[in-house]
């Protein structure tokens, strides 16, 4: 029946095959379980038309079996009492029940056969699912896991790479050429230096050669004495 096909098709290895194929594994898991569900939904409803078929063929068998022994036993009871004609048309009777009894037998065999695949195939079917069910969390945590791992690596495809130090390089020497001017331009601007403020640091006196010679003097009148 075209309801069990995905149970063929959606098997653990198919599932694997598309998760590769996937864009998003979450999703798609989700959506594997739900068509399955739909098609569970509908198995059961197929099964349970099939079941109301084997009781339907079942009660007939039943009813026509029940009339069969029961023109028996009429026609042994008729013929007890003596009548003959009334237990002949008993017995005919009977031979008409027991024709739709074997019948109805027939067709309940094969209902009934019918309705035990379709249970097995259900069965079988819930049991996928529920098998399923409980990996989805494990694939899930697996997928988040890898696109963690994926997105770090991307982050980390740059990190330390020769472009960085290259740039670093660049910095670098741009900071060197920064100091190199600096350090020009103060010599620069040593040697703008005018005459005026050349002589102006002749006079200054920043009151050392005052003490020395106050120490000298202090010496020389410590060794007179």
């Amino acid at each position: 029946m075209g309801i069990f096909k995905r149970l063929r098709d959606l098997t653990m290895a198919s599932i694997n095959d598309l998760l590769d194929k996937a864009e998003d594994p979450v999703k798609m898991l989700n959506q594997f379980l739900r068509d399955m569900e739909e098609d569970i939904n509908e198995a059961e409803v197929a099964v349970a038309k099939q079941i109301a078929v084997e009781k339907k063929f079942k009660q007939q068998y039943e009813e026509a079996q029940e009339m069969v022994q029961k023109r028996e036993d009429q026609a042994l009871k008729a013929l007890e009492q003596g009548n003959e004609d009334l237990a002949r048309r008993a017995l005919q009777d009977k031979k008409e029940h027991q024709t739709r009894y074997d019948e109805m037998k027939k067709q309940y065999d094969v209902a009934k056969g019918n309705a035990d695949r379709l249970r097995d195939q259900l069965s079988e079917m819930k049991d996928e699912f529920t098998k399923l069910k409980n990996k989805k969390d494990l694939l899930i945590a697996r997928a988040e896991a890898a696109k963690a791992q994926k997105q770090i690596n991307q982050a980390m495809s740059g990190f330390g790479s020769d472009n960085a130090a290259k740039g670093f390089d660049r910095m670098s020497e741009k900071v060197l050429q920064m100091e190199a001017e600096a350090e020009a331009s103060n010599e620069l601007r040593s040697k703008s230096r005018s005459l005026d403020d050349e002589l102006d640091q002749l006079g200054k006196n920043d009151g050392v050669d005052d003490e020395l010679a106050a120490l000298r003097a202090k010496l020389a009148a410590k060794k007179q004495s």
